[in-house]
């Protein structure tokens, strides 16, 4: 009973700094379920990150479920997911009533432009953060770079080469990248 108490604790606070939503939560997610919690390995969290964009539904839902599962079964999985969105709605819903009372208010408009930016502050760090994952093994940006999988560097650019130049679907590069690491790396 305590890993549910602790997964909704853990998870209310990561839904609670959610703002940024999507890839501006994987560096939370990460510091807390495998720095802090030491609940996951940096692959497996790898692994869930990876579960969770190929499934319908934001980011943070999706690895709160997968992580929730993975150590509470079921119940772990409702109770990790609850507690991820929780605040979001609780927010969404006082933001929505604050927003549409002050709709004209010039400084209002003013705090969203600087909140976007945070955002893509965010954003940035956490696609930096999967990179350094995916091509060294490690988050650390003080990598040594013996430790690269030329493989992994490899598979990204054709991946960006064929996304860019012939507009192949993002699924079906997911999907072709998929097949390619199944025979490559088993």
């Amino acid at each position: 009973m305590n890993i549910l108490f602790d997964l909704f604790i853990i998870f209310l606070k990561i839904g609670s700094f959610s703002i940024g939503g999507g890839y501006a939560i994987v560096p939370l997610i990460q510091k807390e379920i495998v720095d802090t919690q030491n609940w996951l390995t940096l692959q497996e969290f790898t692994d869930i990150l990876t579960i969770s964009q190929m499934t319908p539904g934001p980011l943070a839902i999706n690895a709160s479920t997968f992580v929730g599962i993975r150590l509470g079964g079921t119940l772990g999985a409702i109770v990790a997911s609850f507690a991820c969105v929780i605040t979001g709605v609780i927010v969404s819903i006082t933001l929505f009533r604050f927003f549409k009372k002050n709709s004209d208010v010039s400084e209002i408009s003013n705090i969203l432009k600087g909140l976007r930016s945070t955002s893509v502050g965010l954003i940035i760090a956490a696609s930096r953060t999967i990179i350094l994952i995916s091509f060294t093994g490690q988050s650390n940006i003080f990598f040594n770079l013996k430790t690269i999988n030329l493989l992994a560097v490899g598979i990204f650019a054709v991946s960006m080469f064929l996304l860019r130049k012939f507009k192949i679907s993002t699924l079906n590069i997911i999907l072709l990248s998929g097949l390619i690491g199944l025979f490559l790396y088993t």
